[in-house]
């Protein structure tokens, strides 16, 4: 069984885990409403993408 010889510091721990942190998102702005939107997503606002009404809103 690997036993380590010695205790790994919180450095070099740390530093292992260095890539784990969370990345934040990045958003744009809806070309109708401009609300923040992922790239690639439907808005949700308004229900358009790429320039086109994709989901209809109820309107009374």
């Amino acid at each position: 069984m690997a036993v380590p010889k010695k205790k790994t510091s919180k450095s070099v721990r740390n530093m292992r885990r260095s890539h784990h942190a969370l990345k934040s998102t990045g958003s744009v702005e809806c070309s109708n409403c401009g609300e923040p939107v992922l790239p690639h997503h439907i808005c949700a606002a308004c229900g358009h993408y790429d320039r086109r009404s994709v989901i209809k809103s109820k309107t009374a």
